[in-house]
């Protein structure tokens, strides 16, 4: 697998998964050896095998990519990991958004904690791994050095977190100026499911910026209430099919007799698109109001 003009081979790849101890730690030491191009192709094949073959599990190849030279690797592997909640990853993802000189890598691993905040809330996580997971990814909100996208990130995972200030800092995030804090404050809220936020959510709701209605109608959708329904409406008709499509699955989110309405006479446009997403919708409303029912006809 080291020689860089032997092709990677699927029959192969499979070989990888759920290593052993004693098979991870040749697969390490073998690593180095490989050619860029040939680990950054591994681990996206990798990826994309695990993705539709829920059997396979390459964890452990992408915990040593975490190690990795490159940083597009480091980023896949990251992202490999998705799936992954074992605390023992709290550790290297932490090390990773403190210290990793690549922006995009630090991004990602804020990305990947938000997964352990949810877990510190559902109080599934140690309070000890709880407390340096949020510490981690407040100090790197509040960090005015580090790059926006990373900040941004941070305070997405974060917003899922009921700490009380959680609140100030999505405000400050949202008062700040910077459009990439704007946006991740805005994905925050939705992260909260907290219907306090649905004052500041709803007149984004109509921003000329596209993204920005996109991330309140994503929000809207997580907080999950109707209150927030009259004023989604409006974005089933967006020029913008990202904002257009989170507003419907907002809607099929949030469900209730006006959400239902909506989406239904959606079932009946010119656009395939749009009636996928509304059937889509639907469906989800179906399988919240009577779940037994909507297995039984699945």
């Amino acid at each position: 697998m080291a020689d860089p003009a032997t092709p990677l081979a699927v029959s192969k790849l499979v070989n990888l998964s759920r290593m052993g101890p004693g098979q991870a730690s040749l697969f390490m030491d073998a690593w180095p050896e490989m050619d860029l191009h040939k680990r950054q192709r591994l681990i996206q094949e990798l990826s994309d095998l695990a993705e539709d073959n829920v059997e396979l599990n390459f964890d452990a190849v992408f915990f040593i990519a975490l190690a990795d030279r490159d940083a597009d690797v480091r980023r896949d592997a990251i992202k490999g990991l998705w799936e992954y909640e074992g605390r023992d990853l709290i550790d290297s993802l932490v090390g990773l958004l403190e210290s990793d000189p690549d922006a995009g890598v630090r991004a990602e691993a804020a990305l990947a904690l938000g997964r352990f905040v949810l877990q510190a809330e559902f109080d599934v996580l140690r309070a000890p791994d709880a407390q340096r997971v949020e510490q981690a990814l407040r100090r790197t909100v509040e960090y005015d050095a580090e790059a926006l996208e990373v900040r941004g990130r941070a305070l997405e995972s974060i917003g899922a977190c009921s700490q009380p200030w959680v609140r100030d800092l999505i405000q400050r995030a949202f008062e700040s100026g910077e459009r990439r804090l704007w946006l991740s404050a805005v994905h925050a809220m939705g992260r909260s499911c907290d219907a306090a936020w649905l004052p500041t959510l709803i007149p984004e709701l109509t921003s000329d910026d596209a993204e920005m209605r996109f991330e309140a109608a994503g929000a809207c959708g997580a907080i999950a209430d109707e209150a927030a329904t009259p004023h989604l409406l409006g974005l089933l008709e967006d020029d913008d099919a990202e904002a257009q499509e989170a507003a419907i699955s907002a809607l099929g989110q949030i469900g209730g007799a006006q959400a239902k309405q909506a989406l239904q006479a959606l079932l009946t446009e010119g656009n395939e698109r749009v009636r996928e997403a509304a059937l889509s919708a639907l469906a989800e409303i179906d399988f919240a109001e009577d779940p037994i029912a909507f297995k039984l006809r699945g």
